[in-house]
Formats: structure tokens, sequence, C-alpha cells
């Protein structure tokens, strides 16, 4: 007969009962995110208060430095949790969370508000595995952003989809980069093109016309992409 569970409130029984049918079913632990979306909590920073009592009263384990990083150790009724830690931590350490800081216009350069690209919150992000990253770049320049427009659909990047991105403000003719247009506070994702003294910002859709920037102290690359993550249920 399993023993009562003791200083658990409802709250702690349902995270607990959420990750572990989310890693019996799917085979890896749910996000901070999705934790909050099953137990109905719509604070993610409640659900962060919630795992960390939880970890302190023994019931999980947590690793910071990876994605989905929660280790089952004791089940809603105190039961030890056996044989399953080894595989999840197997799973974990092959992915990692590039946080999502916003929307990137891919279409006609548009007036956006300096802090879209903060627009989500902290626990935003998405997971991907390491072996889809570029090699030998520093994880903590990566970032995501969500697309919105049409401009780029023969690169296959559709309106919906995320686009990974690596900071850096120098780009290479022909790299697709988001791009800040600092006199008009617009921005946009295109091919970049240096030529003749000014800057050609070519979309991938025959449907539209290059962009051409007369002065080139007005552009300022924000960003190159290294990674598109298709949304297929759209």
């Amino acid at each position: 007969m399993a023993r009562r569970s003791k200083g658990l409130s409802e709250r702690h029984k349902n995270i607990l009962v959420c990750i572990q049918e989310w890693q019996e079913e799917k085979g890896y632990p749910p996000s901070i995110r999705e934790i909050g979306a099953e137990t109905q909590i719509s604070s993610t920073s409640v659900v962060n208060y919630y795992l960390n009592q939880l970890e302190e009263m023994g019931y999980i384990e947590r690793q910071s430095n990876v994605s989905r990083g929660i280790n089952l150790i004791k089940d809603s009724t105190g039961e030890l949790i056996q044989n399953i830690k080894s595989g999840i931590n197997s799973l974990v350490d092959q992915l990692i969370s590039i946080p999502l800081v916003g929307n990137i216009i891919a279409g006609e350069p548009m007036p956006v508000p300096a802090s879209d690209f903060s627009y989500y919150d902290a626990e935003s992000g998405v997971d991907i595995a390491r072996s889809l990253l570029p090699q030998g770049d520093n994880l903590a320049d990566l970032y995501a952003l969500k697309v919105q427009g049409d401009s780029m659909i023969d690169a296959m990047v559709n309106d919906g989809d995320i686009v990974v991105m690596k900071r850096t403000n120098q780009a290479r003719n022909g790299e697709m980069v988001a791009i800040w247009l600092n006199d008009r506070d617009e921005t946009t994702l295109k091919y970049f093109y240096q030529e003749n003294g000014r800057v050609r910002l070519q979309p991938a859709n025959p449907s539209m016309q290059p962009i051409y920037i007369n002065d080139p102290d007005i552009v300022e690359v924000q960003g190159k992409v290294v990674l598109v993550i298709r949304q297929l249920d759209q």
C-alpha cells in the first residue's frame, strides 16, 4: 500500500502527476509552460515556484543547464520512481532551449516597437536537438523569432515559421538576415547584398521587388538565420 505524502498541496500533486504522465507518454519531461497548461496554472513563475518546492522536498531533480531538465524521483504518493532517470537524462542532454524573443516581418519593412525583440516572456523558447545546430557556435548567441509575412516563401520560410538566429552585426552577400532600419524603426527578414555603395534587401518571392537602401549606415544587421523550424500544422 502506497504511503501518504506529507506536505504536498493539490497543486504539488497535480504537477507531479503531469510530469509522470508526460514522461510515460512522450518519453521526456514537460517544459514549465507545458506544466502550466496541463495543471491550469497561467503563470510560469508560479509553476517554477512549485517546482523549486518539489525539488527541496526531494520529489524531483532539476538541471538548469538543459532544456526540460526535470527528473522525477518520487511520484505524488511518495513512491520512488525506478529505472527512468538515465533514459530521460540521455534525452534532455540532447535538447537545448532557444529563447523566442519576438517577431520578424518577412514582407515590406514595417514599423515595430523597440520591445518587439523581447515580446515573449523569459520562459518562451523552442526546444531543438543539438545535432541540428551549427557546430562550434556559442549557444548564448542564438535566439528565435516568429516570422510574419511571405516574402521568403521560396526560401522555405513561411508565415508562422520560426527562424533560429545567430547574433551578429555583420553579414556576407547572400545571407538571410534580420535587418533593422534605424532611421525609421522598421524591421524585415531578407537576403542581404552590399553592392555599388548601397544595400539590396532581396525577398525570396517572385511577386515582390527588392528593396534598395542608398545609405548603408541606416542598415543594422541583427542576426543571420541558421535554422528554420517549419510550422506544419498551420
